[in-house]
């Protein structure tokens, strides 16, 4: 079988690093010795640890884009991939373990339909090898309110993974833990938005991708391994606040504008209850984390707004991976916690 390796294409791989030496001790001998034929980078952050030193000293072979401050997730991405040319652009977490033929998979799937705009990989728990791992597990969707999901993960709810997906899918978002995305279209859609910082900021790009006509996709036939939370635990308010702002970001951005209003405000309503969640649960500081996030959000609301100007906007119902339900409700109230508990319906509008 033909391979990437044989082709006319360049691969680089990108991972970005601040203060991950030892993620980087752990984890870029797998990368070095299952991807022969791609470059590998590490894009550093300003990173204080001696991250690039031991980089220098360990690994000549790998190149090293340094940017002069810590910029996040988003624009330390966005400066590493405006100096690359090679044609495919693998974003590739530190704390992600690959395994044998990671990346043939993904490739060849792009390679096989030119519509199809980037894809990702399964997505297992490092520390839970049977299970799905939270960011990404089997491909991503929303709801009719934004809220996104997983095949595999449902808010807190992470399955076994027992083969269920092992269907190559069309799903709504890829997961930035593990993206193979065409760096041409990366480039023409302006990366990804660097005033997100971190979370969401994939949604972003893969719903821009979508309503230029393009498809994300997930394939069973290639795995890796991710720890999660190495920037921000679960339990850390801040990453409440990044998720909730970023999401609305991500809703006014991109919603057609007969959906924008109505949409927004049913999530001022369910953000709310998710407030009231946590206090009743002793977590008044992620309730404030929601409450900040709809105040900077609604402060940013003239910025956010422009940069509605430079795509164009389809209606949910007519996009792939969205799910026509309230995910919350079902999850909470009618308790349904695997993706095959949920009500698909049978459209070609929601890949199943």
């Amino acid at each position: 079988m033909e391979t990437y390796s044989d082709m006319e294409y360049t691969v680089a791989i990108v991972i970005l690093n601040w203060n991950g030496k030892h993620l980087l001790e752990k984890f870029l001998p797998a990368v070095l010795n299952n991807t022969p034929h791609a470059t590998i980078y590490v894009a550093d952050n300003c990173s204080t640890d001696n991250s690039v030193d031991f980089l220098s000293a360990s690994y000549p072979e790998i190149k090293i884009l340094r940017n002069d401050t810590n910029c996040g997730f988003a624009e330390g991405y966005n400066k590493a991939l405006s100096t690359l040319e090679e044609d495919y652009f693998v974003l590739l977490n530190s704390d992600v373990e690959v395994t044998p033929n990671w990346l043939t998979p993904m490739i060849e799937l792009l390679e096989s339909d030119p519509v199809i705009a980037c894809c990702q990989p399964k997505i297992k728990d490092y520390n839970n090898k049977t299970h799905f791992e939270y960011a990404g597990a089997a491909g991503g969707f929303i709801d009719r309110f934004g809220y996104p999901f997983c095949k595999g993960r449902i808010f807190t709810s992470i399955e076994e993974d027992l083969n269920q997906y092992e269907k190559a899918d069309e799903i709504f978002w890829a997961s930035g833990a593990c993206m193979l995305i065409r760096g041409r279209l990366y480039k023409e859609c302006g990366g990804l938005d660097s005033s997100f910082f971190a979370h969401m900021e994939e949604i972003d790009l893969c719903w821009r991708l979508i309503n230029r006509g393009y498809k994300i996709y997930y394939t069973p036939h290639s795995t890796v391994y991710h720890i999660g939370g190495g920037t921000l635990s679960k339990v850390n308010s801040k990453k409440t606040y990044l998720n909730f702002r970023n999401s609305l970001w991500v809703l006014i951005k991109n919603l057609h504008t007969k959906e924008l209003f109505a949409t927004v405000f049913f999530r001022l309503v369910l953000d709310g209850m998710a407030g009231i969640k946590f206090l009743l649960e002793g977590k008044p500081n992620h309730c404030m984390a929601i409450i900040r996030a709809h105040l900077s959000c609604y402060i940013s609301l003239r910025q956010v707004l422009r940069k509605r100007r430079n795509t164009s906007h389809k209606p949910l119902k007519s996009l792939p991976g969205v799910y026509p339900k309230s995910i919350v409700y079902d999850f909470f109230v009618k308790k349904k916690q695997r993706y095959n508990d949920l009500e698909i319906p049978d459209s070609a509008s929601f890949s199943s």
